[in-house]
């Protein structure tokens, strides 16, 4: 299988969405939610915008304290986390005005059953005026709406959908070794819509190809390999 990071909807609309957040005007919050189910190229997506981007970014856990996720921060910054919260504020502040960058929070659902974690993010944003992308599951827009006052900041909200028949055929188009004859391919684009599915299901196929020493895979082929227990 190929290494190849695939453009789908998803993908236009995140950078759509960021490029919105990063020229947004001065008197506007620059605040953003992503969301969706696992599965689905969230996290690759992430990355993959990240590293183009130079942005920084922190993957929270179960349990992270403010403190926890400023440290992480510093870090991510090269710079020697201070013991202080006050201090590791600071850090970050003075960094991100001599140089400013997109901070993205992953996980973000596990800060925000913790208020004063959530907050501080809140605070960065405000006080700093860097553009901050919050991260999380299915649930998070529900749960993130409870907080009112970081809600209300939200420039958009961008859920990620399940892959159309047109973004599974250019995935599978784009990174699989094995050319699928078209009705095959329908049939993949009528099976899956989720990002891991078809990965998984690609690499099965690809073993077969290799031990039956296929070139293409026809519809017989992939009906069988469908059925197999």
């Amino acid at each position: 299988m190929k290494r190849k990071f695939v453009i789908t909807q998803n993908v236009k609309r995140f950078v759509d969405l960021m490029d919105t957040l990063k020229n947004a005007p001065a008197n506007l919050p620059k605040m953003a939610l992503v969301y969706g189910d696992f599965g689905l190229g969230k996290s690759q997506t992430i990355m993959w915008w990240v590293t183009n981007n130079d942005a920084i970014y922190v993957r929270c856990n179960h349990k992270m304290s403010a403190r926890w996720l400023l440290t992480e921060i510093v870090e991510e910054l090269d710079d020697v986390p201070t013991y202080l919260t006050s201090l590791l504020f600071k850090q970050i502040e003075d960094k991100l005005r001599e140089r400013p960058k997109v901070l993205v929070v992953d996980e973000v659902d596990f800060l925000l059953n913790n208020s004063s974690a959530i907050e501080i993010v809140r605070d960065l944003h405000d006080k700093i005026g860097i553009p901050v992308v919050l991260v999380g599951m299915s649930l998070a827009e529900a749960k993130l709406k409870r907080h009112k006052h970081i809600y209300d900041r939200l420039l958009g909200v961008l859920k990620f959908e399940t892959f159309n028949k047109d973004d599974v055929a250019k995935i599978v188009t784009e990174i699989s070794e094995i050319e699928f004859e078209p009705d095959a391919l329908e049939l993949v684009c009528a099976k899956f819509n989720q990002f891991r599915q078809i990965v998984k299901f690609l690499n099965k196929v690809e073993n077969v190809a290799e031990m039956n020493n296929l070139k293409t895979i026809t519809l017989p082929i992939l009906e069988g390999i469908l059925n197999e227990k």
